[in-house]
């Protein structure tokens, strides 16, 4: 699933990976090592995982689980892609071994967990950034 949203690719990359920014924009508490490598929690330790590849300014992959995961069931692969569009930056969410009984859920919490609050941060940032000018 893909979104637009209101920033570039590198603005995009560097909040995504900075454990304070990330707890702004989605407005919830994240903790991010920012290296391959690196853990990752967020959502209150909701989601939690591994860095497993970075592309500066272009992608991220992670291996990424819930709560709601059972132990015998593996880490789901997540890939974040970034490119530039109309409008600021096109986020494409790749995601696969997810829960079959979990797809709509996680589809939606994409949107409403990610997708809506980035749009909304970076919006924010613009705005604040115009007045710091006048």
């Amino acid at each position: 699933m893909s979104d637009i949203i209101p920033a570039t690719p590198e603005e995009i990359y560097e909040v995504w990976l900075d454990s304070k920014k990330h707890s702004a924009m989605t407005g919830s508490p994240a903790v991010v090592d920012p290296e391959i490598g690196g853990k990752f929690t967020a959502w209150e330790d909701y989601i939690e995982g591994t860095i497993a590849d970075l592309e500066p300014n272009h992608r991220i992959v992670q291996k990424w689980r819930t709560t709601d995961f059972t132990d015998d069931l593996p880490d789901s692969d997540l890939e974040i892609l970034l490119d530039e569009a109309p409008g600021g930056t096109k986020v494409t969410i790749v995601q696969s071994s997810l829960p079959e009984d979990q797809l709509a859920a996680y589809k939606l919490g994409w949107k409403d967990y990610y997708f809506e609050p980035m749009k909304a941060y970076f919006k924010k940032r613009k705005a604040v950034g115009k007045k710091a000018k006048k």
